[in-house]
C-alpha cells in the first residue's frame, strides 16, 4: 500500500493562489499516472487534473483549465497542483490519487485510481 500525503491547503481570498503537494515515500509512484480530485460539501468527488508517469502529458477538467497546473518531481516522488485565480467555487477537500496500473493513459475516472491521500482543505472566500 502506497501512502500519499497532501499538504498546502488553507484559507485564501478569491483571486489568490495556492500550491498543493502530494508526497510519497514510495519511489514506485514514478511509474504511475497521478491525479487530483476534489470534493465539496454535499457533492460527489470530481476530477481536477492528471499527469502521466513521466510528467510529459497533463489533462484538466474544464472548470480549472487555464488556472491550475499539475506537475511532478520524479526525484522527490511529489506531485503538485498550482492553483491560481482561485474562486469560491474551488472550495473543497482536495485529494491526490495514484493510478490503478503502471503507465497507462490519463483518466478522469475515479475507478482508475487505486490509492488516495487523506485530503487537504482549500477554502476560498469571496
Amino acid at each position: 500500500q502506497v501512502q500519499l500525503v497532501e499538504s498546502g491547503g488553507g484559507l485564501v481570498q478569491a483571486g489568490d493562489s495556492l500550491r498543493l503537494a502530494c508526497a510519497s515515500s514510495a519511489g514506485a509512484i514514478r511509474l504511475f499516472n497521478m491525479g487530483w480530485f476534489r470534493q465539496a460539501p454535499g457533492k460527489a468527488r470530481e476530477f481536477v487534473a492528471a499527469i502521466n508517469w513521466s510528467g510529459t502529458s497533463t489533462y484538466y477538467s474544464d472548470s480549472v483549465k487555464g488556472r491550475f497546473t499539475i506537475s511532478r518531481d520524479v526525484a522527490d516522488n511529489t506531485v503538485y497542483l498550482q492553483m491560481n485565480s482561485l474562486r469560491p467555487e474551488d472550495t473543497a477537500v482536495y485529494y491526490c490519487a495514484l493510478a490503478r496500473a503502471a503507465y497507462g493513459t490519463l483518466s478522469a475516472q475515479r475507478y482508475d485510481y487505486a490509492q488516495w491521500g487523506q485530503g487537504t482543505q482549500v477554502t476560498v472566500s469571496s
